[in-house]
């Protein structure tokens, strides 16, 4: 039973870690994109070529 304590702990500690880490990257901008949709109009979308699937009987 002292195990599941001691892992309640450990993976509590483990989460607290990740929160923090989570909380100092947005607060140093690591999630801002303020680039790409200023520009995103500017892109033309790609055109999709579809393939000719018609073949030709070449005899001589």
């Amino acid at each position: 039973m002292s195990v599941i304590y001691i892992l309640l702990t450990v993976s509590i500690i483990v989460a607290i870690i990740f929160f923090v880490a989570f909380i100092v990257a947005v607060r140093n901008g690591q999630f801002d994109d303020s680039y790409t949709p200023s520009v995103r109009m500017l892109f033309e979308d790609e055109l999709v070529k579809e393939k000719s699937t018609i073949k030709t009987n070449k005899t001589n």
